[in-house]
């Protein structure tokens, strides 16, 4: 460092030779697990074992037949790493620091995070505290769902707060640093891509949190509307019952019928029962 009156110049390091750079991309691709190509293994020093990432120590470790034994490793603080390439045991870093191999193309020594694909466009959001994929000008960051989202939906999502700070309502898989998809639905809830699909697959149309509807059932409506309008109910079962619809909230009453009851504020047939307007005779 060298000193220039009251300003202080740090002494920039010189660029990688050529020689260099041919060390540093021994081995490219050709190391990693499942989960991630990468020219190193993480000690993890909540159990001070090695693994190749993160998702393979939590793999292993939550698969312990005694559940006390089960736990995730915390990314940020890992300390040290293994080089794959030459086995040496090593603080993090991005370059080997025996055999100069670059342990990922991709390096984020905040996240401790190592990738030699840089085909996912990953990046490091500050706001989040952890490294997207995706490319950093297809995201933004929703500081009150707590979560980076397609620009897509930049002004064009309901948001929940800390709404990605949950689990999937489906699979039960913490949503916030989960490598699958996630969607957003109307009611402002989010869960898995692939769970979503599976939910809509199965006929269920109602989120599983709030219970709001989570397509546009106009058309199902319709045709509710067309079905009990052509099956009546025998006389014993003609009365009103009262309802709370699930999609607007309101309540109010409606006749009792086998395929629904219908709002009269949203014309919603996503409603329950909450109790009998008259006991039936």
């Amino acid at each position: 460092m060298e000193e220039d009156g009251d300003n202080f110049v740090v002494d920039q390091p010189p660029p990688p030779t050529e020689e260099e750079l041919d060390r540093q991309d021994v081995g490219k691709l050709l190391y990693g697990c499942d989960h991630y190509r990468r020219r190193c293994k993480l000690r993890a020093p909540c159990c001070n074992e090695i693994f190749t990432c993160r998702h393979c120590h939590n793999e292993a470790k939550n698969a312990l037949t005694n559940p006390k034994e089960r736990h995730e490793l915390v990314r940020h603080n890992v300390k040290q790493v293994v080089c794959a390439v030459c086995n040496t045991e090593q603080q993090v870093a991005e370059i080997c620091s025996e055999c100069g191999v670059k342990f990922g193309e991709y390096y984020c020594e905040i996240c401790r995070f190592y990738d030699d694909n840089r085909t996912k466009g990953q990046f490091h959001c500050d706001d989040c505290g952890i490294c997207r994929v995706g490319g950093r000008e297809n995201f933004f960051h929703c500081k009150k769902c707590g979560s980076c989202y397609s620009v897509e939906l930049r002004d064009n999502h309901l948001c929940v707060e800390n709404s990605m700070k949950n689990h999937c309502p489906i699979c039960y898989e913490f949503l916030f640093d989960s490598v699958k998809g996630t969607t957003i639905m109307k009611c402002g809830h989010t869960m898995h891509m692939e769970c979503h699909t599976e939910m809509i697959h199965q006929n269920q149309y109602r989120c599983p949190i709030c219970s709001k509807s989570v397509l546009n059932m106009s058309g199902t409506w319709q045709r509710l509307d067309m079905e009990i309008e052509a099956t009546a109910m025998p006389e014993e079962y003609r009365y009103e019952v009262s309802i709370l619809c699930n999609d607007c909230n309101s309540t109010g009453k409606a006749f009792f019928h086998i395929l629904g009851h219908k709002c009269k504020h949203c014309n919603s047939y996503n409603t329950r029962m909450i109790g009998t307007g008259e006991d039936p005779q």
